[in-house]
């Protein structure tokens, strides 16, 4: 059962008229991963280039590091696409929709968007005043956000909830792959004297990536079903806040993934202190990081298949604890490559795990045809703690010292390991645990 108490949607294909183009080519659920990959990697190389990116481009420009630091505001669209996302799960694209079905109407839509934004910043790089840019790079924001409620609404409709954690390591996998395209490829580039413009329109051909995934993607059959309530925009908010479990799914959203959260934020700012090259870094954890971080994810989402999200969410909740140990190591070691390797090995192992449980659990409590505004809604509640916290964990590092502080994120495992048990308590469908059948072809993503 889903979250509004509606039977779960299985891995059958939907009925007509929104099949996937591409319904020869592979079997459903096969196809359905080969979507959530493809779409994860439209989803992830928008983010860098509104990240690092865009901090080049602007500091090429001349600004000071304080306007440099200000540019990062353009990315306000994503802290905030809960409050237009229930226009997407309550008004489907006109005519479009009659086509594709609603959910690939709105990602075909938020794809040729993301194409003109992307194009446009790169343009507008030349201007002399910088206002263009950051109009164009908050346009860019904004259609990525938008992209990324719809694509998070599809996954969270197609999939049953045995699958989530299959999809989300998929999603995750093809996200982080995305990021690497842009984030390094982009850079590398203009190493080499590539102008922005080209870069930039190179860039917007990364649109044919989500394009690829939108013919491999069926429309669910919850969203073909689904009566949008055009009068009624905060349903999607109500339905969650009346379930009898809400506070307590609400608490361990925002709290689980606490002690990854700490060690995230000060892992930088530790290895400046400690004495680590910055070339070093950059290749172990930026470029090693991001495969470990991949075989953690994938292997998150086998392992949720096989044991099931319940006991999946309590050993990666555990193990994302445990592994801020390896920086605690790493603090009483001192700089070094192999020991860093090790240690950045071990942590982004586990955070692949714990993200392909934990987005797997949030999908898994969304309900169809409400998706897009609970997926965001829940997403955005869980991205609090590290917008907010950075000033608290800086505080503790520089009271505790390095080694005593990573002992101390460990500890804050114990809130959302503690949440774990009252939503297990409390019953399977709190953990988003009702049996369903796993999607064949799981164990090839």
């Amino acid at each position: 059962m889903n979250p509004a108490g509606m039977p779960a949607n299985d891995s059958a294909p939907p009925p007509l008229p929104y099949p996937s183009p591409a319904r020869t080519i592979l079997p459903p659920s096969a196809r359905a991963l080969a979507a959530a990959l493809l779409l994860g990697f439209s989803s992830g190389f928008p983010l860098a280039l509104t990240g690092d990116v865009l901090a080049q481009m602007v500091t090429e420009r001349g600004l000071t590091l304080a306007a440099v630091g200000a540019f990062a505001a353009v990315g306000t669209p994503y802290l905030f696409k809960f409050a237009w996302s229930p226009l997407i799960d309550a008004l489907p694209v006109p005519v479009l929709a009659r086509v594709l079905g609603r959910r690939r109407a709105w990602i075909a839509v938020s794809l040729a968007l993301l194409a003109g934004a992307i194009a446009a910043t790169g343009f507008a790089q030349g201007a002399e005043s910088i206002v263009p840019l950051a109009a164009a790079a908050t346009a860019l924001a904004f259609a990525s956000a938008t992209q990324d409620i719809v694509i998070d609404a599809w996954r969270s409709e197609r999939f049953p909830d045995g699958a989530a954690a299959a999809a989300a390591s998929a999603h995750v996998t093809g996200y982080r792959a995305g990021m690497l395209a842009t984030g390094a490829g982009v850079l590398i580039l203009r190493s080499h004297g590539l102008p922005w413009d080209l870069l930039f329109l190179l860039s917007a051909a990364c649109c044919v990536v989500g394009a690829a995934g939108l013919l491999f993607a069926d429309e669910p059959r919850a969203s073909a079903a689904a009566s949008p309530d055009v009068r009624n925009p905060m349903r999607p908010f109500t339905e969650m806040l009346s379930r009898p479990d809400a506070a307590w799914m609400l608490l361990f959203v925002a709290l689980f993934k606490l002690p990854d959260v700490a060690a995230g934020l000060m892992a930088m700012p530790f290895f400046r202190q400690a004495g680590f090259d910055l070339g070093e870094v950059a290749a172990i954890r930026n470029g090693l990081g991001i495969g470990f971080t991949i075989a953690g994810t994938i292997a998150g989402g086998l392992i949720a298949a096989r044991i099931g999200l319940r006991r999946a969410l309590w050993i990666y909740g555990a193990l994302q604890a445990v592994s801020n140990l390896a920086y605690l190591v790493l603090a009483l070691h001192g700089p070094g490559a192999a020991a860093l390797t090790a240690a950045v090995a071990v942590e982004n192992v586990c955070t692949g795990l714990v993200t392909a449980g934990f987005l797997g659990f949030i999908q898994s409590r969304c309900s169809p045809g409400l998706a897009a505004t609970q997926f965001a809604l829940l997403t955005s509640l869980a991205a609090l703690p590290s917008r907010l916290g950075g000033a608290a964990a800086g505080a503790m590092a520089e009271s505790l010292g390095w080694p005593s502080f990573f002992a101390w994120s460990v500890a804050l495992g114990v809130p959302g390991m503690a949440l774990l048990a009252v939503l297990s308590r409390r019953g399977r469908g709190s953990l988003g645990d009702a049996p369903a059948p796993v999607p064949e072809g799981a164990a090839a993503v």
